[in-house]
């Protein structure tokens, strides 16, 4: 899939990713630095951004690694604050740690692990963004990208978790981009659909969808970065091909 932005189109700008270890917020770190972008790497696994903070400093990008778990609101305000501290503030947020766990029907569910889902989802989107908000506003502008999915949209057997987080989220997102209006700080949801990830190694794919790899997602995630100041803002890009 052909990049839209233009090749230095993230030049200047500060963009904290979670979940950059692997899967989609690997490949869209990889890309923002590419863009331009100095490029903070989270997630709970510090060999993995580590690895991902590596490779973008062997291509002549800017990068380091942070371990944080969005599930815990105080590492996610560490953080941010690192993000400032190394780089001088933050520009864009990219929400996309996530688990699709537990994957029974909700009588056969563990009560934790249903918890779990919707802990790291939808509540680590919240502290994610919270945490965020101090330091987009400080800049004059922002962009906060959530990494939602399709499966909001309907039921399916065993992703009721999954499926109720991801709703959740697109409600977050909604509420935060009127709250942050005047701040001229932008929320969207970007919808990956399907894309072959070790997460969803054991799901099956929907017949007839698209099913990507993470670096199909790169130019949606290049275009809703480098969108202006003052762009669309509570919008949801999709990749799917179904409703």
């Amino acid at each position: 899939m052909a990049q839209t932005s233009t090749p230095r189109s993230l030049d200047g700008r500060v963009a904290v990713i979670t979940g950059a270890g692997r899967g989609i917020g690997h490949a869209i770190a990889l890309a923002y630095a590419r863009a331009g972008a100095s490029v903070v790497c989270s997630a709970r696994s510090e060999k993995e951004i580590m690895e991902t903070a590596a490779l973008i400093r062997e291509a002549g990008g800017t990068a380091i690694a942070q371990t944080a778990d969005v599930g815990n609101y105080e590492d996610t305000v560490a953080l941010l604050r690192r993000a400032s501290e190394v780089f001088g503030g933050v520009d864009i947020v990219v929400v996309n740690a996530g688990v699709a766990s537990d994957l029974r029907r909700i009588e056969d569910s563990d009560p934790a692990a249903w918890r779990k889902t919707i802990d790291i989802n939808l509540n680590g989107a919240y502290h994610t963004a919270h945490a965020a908000i101090p330091h987009l506003r400080r800049r004059g502008a922002g962009k906060i990208i959530m990494v939602g999915s399709g499966q909001r949209n309907r039921p399916v057997p065993g992703f009721s978790a999954y499926s109720c987080s991801k709703s959740g989220l697109w409600m977050l997102t909604q509420s935060l981009a009127v709250e942050l209006l005047d701040y001229n700080i932008s929320v969207n949801e970007l919808i990956p659909g399907p894309v072959r990830t070790d997460m969803t190694r054991d799901v099956p794919m929907p017949a007839g969808e698209w099913a990507k790899q993470p670096e199909d997602v790169v130019p949606l995630a290049l275009f809703m970065a480098s969108m202006p100041d003052g762009g669309p803002t509570a919008q949801s890009y999709s990749l799917m091909r179904r409703a």
